[in-house]
């Protein structure tokens, strides 16, 4: 293994690292609007009554959602990619804009929430997870000589 395969790991912290935060500002949020909001036995009698409950701070719930997505893509790559020895600069630079992607994409859902930007933005990065996957592919038609 070499160190520019393993490179790939540290876009794969930061995914983690900002996957951590949301759920951290998903928790601070819900806890802040329970003791606001005290909830009654009514309010978590069923799936569709916590959604209206916790309907005012469910943005960062649903962005974390959006984490477990396409970036599980990315994830079930990156060991495939080291295993391969496919972890290359290029792939390691499309890793990183992936992950910036995504963190602008939770600025954006859970912030402002502009709903165009946030789509070109998801779909920007849904098109780099791609082209890894691409590449991905290509490598292993030349590693396993399947493209001769």
């Amino acid at each position: 293994m070499n160190a520019m395969s393993l490179a790939i790991l540290w876009p794969t912290v930061a995914l983690a690292g900002l996957t951590f935060v949301v759920w951290s500002i998903l928790l601070r949020k819900r806890f802040a609007h329970i003791a606001a909001n005290r909830p009654t036995a009514a309010d978590f009698a069923n799936a569709e009554a916590v959604g209206r409950y916790f309907r005012p701070v469910e943005r960062p719930a649903q962005n974390l959602a959006n984490l477990f997505e396409m970036p599980v893509l990315y994830f079930v790559l990156v060991p495939l990619l080291i295993l391969t020895g496919s972890g290359s600069a290029a792939q390691v630079v499309l890793a990183w804009v992936f992950v910036a992607l995504r963190l602008a994409h939770t600025v954006i859902h859970i912030g402002p929430n502009t709903v165009r930007t946030r789509a070109r933005v998801y779909i920007a990065s849904s098109i780099v997870l791609f082209a890894m996957w691409v590449g991905f592919v290509i490598d292993l038609l030349a590693i396993t000589g399947a493209g001769a």
